[in-house]
C-alpha cells in the first residue's frame, strides 16, 4: 500500500520511483521472456497470466506485490525490446546451465497453460533456447515434462539471488 502511496506521488510531482528490477536484473530479463513467449501470439489468456505469476512468485520467493511489480516491469521491457539478446545475454552472464533451462522450462509451462501451443510460441521458446546455450535435445527434454503433467515449479529450486 505504501509502495502504491509512494507511486501516485512521484507520479504527481513528475519524479520516478527507483526500480525494483533493473535492466541487469535477472529476474527482470527471465520474466520479461517468459512474458514475451505467452504474448507472442497476440494473445495473452487470462491462464497464462495466472501461471506466469505464479512461476515468478515460486522461482524468486517473491511476495504478492514484488511479483505483480516484476510482471509490470516485464511487460515494460518485451514492450521496449527489439530482440531477444537484451535478456539472453543477461541471463546468460549470470546463470549457470540448469538455472537456464530451468527458464526454458519454466516457458513450455507457460504455453501449455492455455491448452494448446502455436507455432509462434514453440518458435520463440526455440530461438531463446538456442541463445540461452541450452541444446536442442534439452529443451525436447523439457518440453515433453511439461507435456506429460510435470510443472516447472515443481521440479525448479528456487534461483540464487
Amino acid at each position: 500500500m505504501l509502495n502504491v502511496l509512494r507511486n501516485f506521488i512521484a507520479e504527481l510531482t513528475g519524479e520516478t520511483a527507483p526500480r525494483q528490477f533493473g535492466d541487469d536484473d535477472h529476474r527482470l530479463a527471465a520474466a520479461a521472456l517468459l512474458y514475451h513467449v505467452v504474448a507472442v501470439d497476440g494473445e495473452v489468456a487470462e491462464a497464462e497470466r495466472v501461471r506466469l505469476h505464479e512461476l515468478l512468485k515460486a522461482r524468486y520467493s517473491l511476495d504478492e506485490e514484488a511479483t505483480g511489480d516484476l510482471v509490470r516491469a516485464a511487460v515494460e521491457a518485451d514492450d521496449e525490446a527489439v530482440d531477444f539478446y537484451r535478456f539472453t545475454s543477461v541471463l546468460k552472464s549470470q546463470l549457470d546451465e540448469i538455472d537456464r533451462e530451468q527458464i526454458v522450462a519454466m516457458m513450455w509451462d507457460l504455453v501449455y497453460a492455455d491448452g494448446r501451443l502455436t507455432e509462434f510460441e514453440d518458435n520463440a521458446i526455440w530461438r531463446v533456447a538456442d541463445l540461452l546455450g541450452v541444446s536442442g535435445r534439452a529443451r525436447l527434454r523439457l518440453k515433453k515434462i511439461v507435456q506429460s503433467g510435470g510443472s516447472a515449479v515443481d521440479t525448479l529450486a528456487p534461483s540464487k539471488e
